[in-house]
């Protein structure tokens, strides 16, 4: 049976760099080894008609489940729209894949260039 996905919303400035630090743990609060998963995710529009990115997932400490996710400013720039969705697709070392985060994206203008 599957798990639902964690959700976490966040808001990104158009042409600017985000980056987000996650840890996964199971169920006991311990972490999941992440050696030998792979991570991507996608950024789409609400109505999932136009994908605006893939974002760059990095594992970064597989044995305390740590890894990054990120957008570049040069994606953010061509990010238009006001809103968008994103979802997490882990492939286990198996090859079972689920989606563990998912979430709204909301775009703030910025002022600085």
């Amino acid at each position: 049976m599957a798990i639902a996905p964690d959700v976490y919303d966040m808001t990104i400035q158009r042409r600017s760099d985000h980056s987000v630090s996650f840890e996964f743990k199971d169920s006991n609060n311990s972490a999941v080894n992440l050696q030998g998963y792979t991570i991507i995710s996608q950024i789409w529009d609400a109505s999932r008609s136009t994908k605006a990115a893939d974002a760059t997932c990095t594992i970064t400490d597989a044995p305390t489940g740590a890894w990054t996710w990120k957008v570049t400013d040069t994606q953010t720039a061509t990010f238009s729209a006001e809103e968008y969705k994103y979802d997490v697709l882990v492939t286990e070392p198996g090859g079972d894949k689920q989606f563990w985060v998912e979430g709204t994206i909301y775009m703030s203008e910025g002022y600085s260039s």
